[in-house]
């Protein structure tokens, strides 16, 4: 082999050495740019894994925030809706608190004009009543005056100036024979049915008057005593006649001397108690009715005839001294107390220490 071959060979394997060198540095630099580009491609793949739990982390974020803000505005939606309930309530409720007060203001004028109304029949039923009462005192006293003058009369013919009768009487003294009492006794109960007539009706608007007033305690009274005048009625039609019957009797009053007999004293006298008895249980009436102090009220004290079965006085008489006994009465019962008269044996009687400031009769 020649020597050029030899060169040859060694130069071309020179060249194939360094070409493999060449190409074991190109893989190496392959394989570095290729590891390069590996880790270069690494990199940008490797960010998109956290970047997408940054952004899911805030995409929960806000989805809880929404949540929040949600259930905020569902709570507040409520709130609105509860408030406006509740002033729906209120405005419901004020308006039926308005219709209660408008009914009750209605009820309460309702009431106001009933109690006016009541009033003013009551004022009317009391003017009425003062007006009969006057006119049944006047005719009263018209009756009085003229008893009086025939009394007057009747006296100047029989008895002297110095008030004693003329002795050509019987005992000296006024005499009425049997014919002579069943004339008065005529007379007297003529009268006393005149009342009758009338008392019905007073009996009637006085109860109902009563029951306006709500007095029931007085009205039990007032019926008692209703029921013993229609006793008294009965009786008064029975008349006793005596045949010795003298005006033997003088009181005096108001400055005016009166004669009767032994019988119409006791009358009198029994007037007084009477009235007292009487005036003591309305007064007792009266209080228990928590009612105001007015005797003058009473239908006993204006009537004034309990008791009065015969016609040994006149009527007049009889209530003047009844009224007087009544009065007090009257205010014993009222007051429960005992300064005129006394309790004993069921009945209230009068002093008789006070009966003799009342009725100074004596004979004469």
């Amino acid at each position: 082999m020649s020597l050029l071959s030899v060169a040859a060979i060694s130069i071309l394997g020179l060249s194939v050495a360094s070409a493999q060198r060449n190409g074991d540095h190109g893989k190496k630099d392959n394989k570095g740019n290729s590891s390069q580009q590996q880790t270069k491609q690494r990199e940008p793949k490797q960010q998109p894994r956290v970047q997408p739990q940054n952004n899911n982390r805030s995409n929960n974020g806000n989805w809880q925030q929404d949540q929040q803000r949600q259930a905020q505005q569902r709570q507040q939606e409520q709130q609105r809706q509860l408030q406006m309930q509740n002033q729906q309530r209120q405005e419901q409720m004020r308006q039926q608190q308005n219709q209660q007060r408008q009914i009750q203001m209605q009820n309460q004028q309702r009431q106001e004009q009933m109690r006016q109304q009541q009033n003013q029949q009551r004022q009317d039923q009391m003017r009425q009543q003062q007006q009969r009462q006057s006119q049944l005192k006047q005719m009263q006293q018209d009756k009085l005056r003229q008893q009086r003058n025939d009394q007057n009369q009747r006296l100047q013919t029989w008895q002297k100036p110095n008030g004693r009768p003329s002795g050509n009487q019987a005992g000296s003294y006024q005499h009425y024979d049997r014919n002579q009492q069943m004339a008065l006794q005529k007379q007297r109960l003529a009268d006393y049915n005149k009342r009758w007539s009338n008392w019905q009706s007073l009996q009637q608007q006085r109860n109902r008057m009563l029951q306006q007033q709500h007095r029931s305690q007085y009205l039990r009274y007032q019926d008692r005593y209703w029921n013993q005048i229609q006793l008294d009625r009965a009786r008064l039609q029975q008349a006793r006649y005596y045949d010795n019957y003298y005006n033997n009797y003088r009181y005096n009053r108001g400055g005016t001397y009166y004669y009767t007999s032994q019988y119409g004293a006791q009358m009198l006298r029994d007037a007084i108690n009477r009235g007292y008895e009487e005036g003591f249980y309305a007064g007792q009436a009266d209080r228990n009715d928590n009612w105001r102090f007015d005797y003058t009220d009473s239908y006993a004290y204006q009537d004034g005839s309990l008791g009065y079965d015969s016609y040994y006085v006149g009527m007049d008489e009889y209530q003047y001294y009844f009224r007087q006994g009544f009065e007090r009465g009257y205010n014993d019962g009222y007051y429960g107390r005992y300064q005129y008269g006394t309790y004993s044996g069921g009945k209230y009687s009068i002093l008789g220490s006070v009966i003799g400031t009342i009725l100074d009769i004596v004979t004469y």
